[in-house]
């Protein structure tokens, strides 16, 4: 418990999520991907287990399945209990949770078998390591379907530059340097309050030039979101002078 954050959640003494920002977090990594894909049914979490990214993902009707694979089940028992405004949606039964290694299971997964995947990854150290790898992106792009969608946090352009430099370089030789995109959320939880997410697409879904900006805001007003909005998803992709340096654009 905190008095500005209210409850945190914490892996080896890294902060994960706050119930004061969690919404400018989840809504972004998962709305900005719903928004560009109406018609997504299957859905693969990898990581995730506070619980806010399913909540968000199983607010569309759509969705015929949420699988989810988190390694650590202390995380999920931790949500389950002292964040409830976070792990509404473990109980739902479009959800099929699996404990086990999100790397294994992308390795063993069937090829073209999901339209969304979402890497909701702790911060690259420890079991968390393999998923800024080559190799378990090289997986995710053969389990999506032809006109599926990635997003993934891609951490601190300010606080870890080389992981967010290195894993941008990686998805551009991936999926074709023309279908990686950078966004941007602004999250006082996290060191320097700026955070990135990549947005990847196995398709043609340009996530501004093909915007539906009716939907974005319909989507927004449904849901009552907090952060997301048709304007906020075209800004988050105007990225500052110094990180398109960084990223050589």
């Amino acid at each position: 418990d905190t008095f500005e954050y209210g409850k945190l959640l914490a892996v080896d003494k890294m902060v994960m999520c706050s119930e004061k920002d969690d919404k400018a977090y989840h809504e972004m990594i998962i709305h900005v991907p719903m928004v560009m894909q109406p018609q997504v049914r299957d859905v693969l979490v990898i990581g995730g287990g506070d619980g806010g990214s399913i909540r968000e993902i199983l607010r569309y009707d759509h969705v015929e399945q949420v699988t989810m694979v988190e390694i650590d089940e202390a995380v999920v028992r931790a949500s389950k209990e002292f964040l409830p405004s976070l792990s509404s949606a473990f109980e739902n039964p479009k959800l099929n949770l699996i404990i086990d290694d999100g790397i294994e299971y992308v390795k063993q997964a069937a090829d073209q078998s999901f339209d969304l995947i979402v890497v909701d990854s702790s911060d690259p150290v420890g079991p968390a390591e393999g998923l800024f790898s080559k190799s378990f992106y090289q997986d995710v792009y053969r389990c999506l379907r032809p006109d599926g969608v990635m997003t993934a946090q891609s951490e601190s352009p300010h606080f870890n530059q080389r992981a967010f430099v290195e894993l941008n370089h990686c998805l551009k030789e991936i999926f074709d340097r023309d279908r990686v995109f950078c966004y941007l959320a602004f999250i006082p939880t996290y060191p320097t309050g700026m955070w990135s997410f990549t947005y990847c697409t196995k398709g043609h879904r340009h996530p501004i030039q093909n915007l539906d900006q009716k939907r974005a805001e319909q989507v927004a007003k449904t849901f009552d979101l907090q952060y997301y909005n048709s304007q906020i998803h075209g800004a988050s992709f105007c990225l500052p002078t110094f990180i398109r340096t960084m990223l050589k654009e």
